[in-house]
C-alpha cells in the first residue's frame, strides 16, 4: 500500500552573511553574545543623507568568493545569497540528486539598488552605450533565484517571493510546500543590500525608519526610546529536503519547518496588524499542530515602533493566551539592523542555533522594557528549546509566523517528532 503520510521538510544547511559575521559560527557567538554592531554608514554617497546609522557588512570582498562570470552580472544582495548558499550548501553536504530535484527560491524587498545606480548614472552621465547588459536583470527582485539555480545546475521548482518583509519567512514555507509536492530539495532564504543612496533615499518615505544619528539610540524596540528600525543588509538561506530522504542519506537534522501562518492588514497604521498577526501566529501552530504552551522562544519582529510594538505584544497575549506573559522573547536584529526581507531569515538562523545548544541569545542595547512580556536582556540566557515561533511583519501589510522543531543535530538519528 502507498505511504500517505505528508511529506516533512528538515533544515539540514544553513548559511549566513550578516553585519556581526559572515558564516553560521561567526555569526552565532556574535548573537548569543549580544554584541551590537550597528554604527553610522560608511558607503559612498551616503554621508549627506538623513539615514545615518545602518548595520552594514564590512570586510567583504565578492570577488573572492564569487567567480567572475557570475560577478559581472549580479548585485550585491545577490553576492551576498550566493555567499550563504555556498555555505548551507556544504553544510547540508547534498550529494548527487536527480537532475529537476533540487529547486531555489527566495525573497527580496529591495532587489540590486546598487547596481541599478551605477547603471543609471552611466546612461545620464555618458549615454546608453556606457549601460552594461546586465542591467536588465541584475537590479530585479527574481535575480539570486535565477543566478543560484544557473550556478549551481539546480532545475527543480523555483521561486522569488516579493511580498514585503514577511516574504522571508513566506519563502521557507514555499519551499516547505514545494517538497510536499514532491520535490527532493530546495535552496531557500533571503539576503539584501539596500544601503546604496538611491536605495537610501527610496527608504526616507518609510516612516517607521530611525534616522536618529547615535549607533545606541537607533533600535531600540519595546522601550519608550523607540524611533524605529536601524536597516540592514545581509541575510541567510538555507537547504530544506524531504525529511525521509535526508534521513536515509545520514544527513545532520537541523530543524524542521512544522507550521506557516500568513496575513496580510494593509498600510493604515500598525494597530490592524494585532489581529493579523495573531491569525498568522494561530495558523501556524494549527499547522504544527502545537499547543501555546508548546513555544520556547519567540524570535520577534519588533519594529522599533511604539504602536507597532505594543500591536505585536497584544498579538501574542491574543494567540498565546497566559503563556504571551511567560514565555521568552528576543530580538537578536536590533544588534545588526532590520534586513528586510533578511531579517526573518536571519531570526530563523539564530532560532536553529539557538535550539542546537540551548541558548536564549539576547536583544542587543535594549534594557527599560516597557511592554509585558519577558524580552531576553542583558545577557544569553541557557533553556531547554524545542520549538521556535518567528515572525515577521512588512512595511506594507504583511505578517507571518514560522514555528521550527529542533533537530537532534546527529546524522543519521530520527529527530523529535510531536
Amino acid at each position: 500500500m502507498k505511504n500517505s503520510a505528508p511529506r516533512r521538510t528538515v533544515v539540514t544547511g544553513v548559511g549566513v552573511v550578516a553585519p556581526n559575521g559572515i558564516g553560521p559560527d561567526v555569526f552565532w557567538k556574535a548573537t548569543r553574545e549580544g554584541r551590537c554592531v550597528l554604527d553610522r554608514i560608511t558607503r559612498e554617497g551616503c554621508a549627506d543623507l538623513p539615514l545615518a546609522v545602518a548595520g552594514e557588512v564590512r570586510e567583504f570582498d565578492p570577488a573572492a568568493v564569487v567567480e567572475e562570470r557570475f560577478l559581472v552580472q549580479t548585485d550585491r544582495f545577490t553576492h551576498f545569497a550566493m555567499v550563504a548558499a555556498d555555505q548551507a550548501l556544504a553544510d547540508a553536504a547534498l550529494g548527487p540528486m536527480p537532475t529537476f530535484g533540487v529547486g531555489v527560491t527566495t525573497a527580496s524587498c529591495s532587489g540590486g539598488g546598487e547596481f541599478g545606480q551605477r547603471e543609471l548614472q552611466n546612461l545620464w552621465g555618458q549615454g546608453p552605450g556606457f549601460v552594461g547588459p546586465y542591467q536588465s536583470i541584475a537590479w530585479f527582485y527574481a535575480a539570486t533565484t535565477g543566478q543560484i539555480s544557473i550556478r549551481g545546475g539546480f532545475k527543480g521548482p523555483c521561486a522569488v517571493l516579493a511580498n514585503d518583509e514577511a516574504g522571508g519567512l513566506d519563502a521557507l514555507a514555499h519551499a516547505a510546500r514545494t517538497i510536499r509536492r514532491g520535490t527532493d530539495a530546495v535552496v531557500v532564504g533571503a539576503a539584501e543590500a539596500p544601503l546604496a543612496p538611491y536605495s537610501m533615499v527610496c527608504q526616507l518615505g518609510y516612516d517607521a525608519l530611525s534616522l536618529a544619528r547615535e549607533p545606541g539610540q537607533a533600535y531600540l524596540p519595546f522601550t519608550a526610546n523607540a524611533c524605529g528600525f536601524a536597516p540592514a543588509e545581509g541575510g541567510a538561506m538555507f537547504v530544506v529536503e524531504e525529511a525521509a530522504a535526508a534521513h536515509r542519506r545520514g544527513a545532520r537534522i537541523r530543524a524542521e519547518v512544522v507550521g506557516h501562518g500568513a496575513t496580510f492588514t494593509g498600510t493604515s497604521g500598525w494597530g490592524p496588524s494585532r489581529h493579523g498577526l495573531a491569525r498568522a501566529i494561530r495558523d501556524a501552530l494549527a499547522e504544527a499542530e502545537c499547543a501555546p504552551q508548546d513555544i520556547d522562544v519567540v524570535f520577534a519582529d519588533a519594529l522599533g515602533v511604539r504602536e507597532a510594538d505594543q500591536a505585536e505584544v497584544l498579538a501574542l497575549s491574543d494567540a498565546l493566551g497566559g503563556h504571551a506573559a511567560r514565555v521568552p522573547v528576543t530580538a537578536p536584529k536590533t544588534g545588526i539592523g532590520r534586513a528586510y526581507c533578511g531579517a526573518p531569515v536571519l531570526d530563523c538562523a539564530a532560532a536553529i542555533l539557538a535550539m542546537e545548544h540551548g541558548v536564549l541569545p539576547p536583544t542587543p542595547g535594549v534594557f527599560d522594557v516597557c511592554h509585558d512580556l519577558d524580552l531576553v536582556t542583558g545577557r544569553a540566557r541557557s533553556a531547554e528549546l524545542r520549538t521556535a515561533l518567528v515572525l515577521s511583519r512588512g512595511l506594507m501589510g504583511h505578517n507571518a509566523a514560522l514555528v521550527l522543531r529542533r533537530g537532534d543535530g546527529r546524522p543519521g538519528t530520527p529527530y523529535p517528532t510531536a
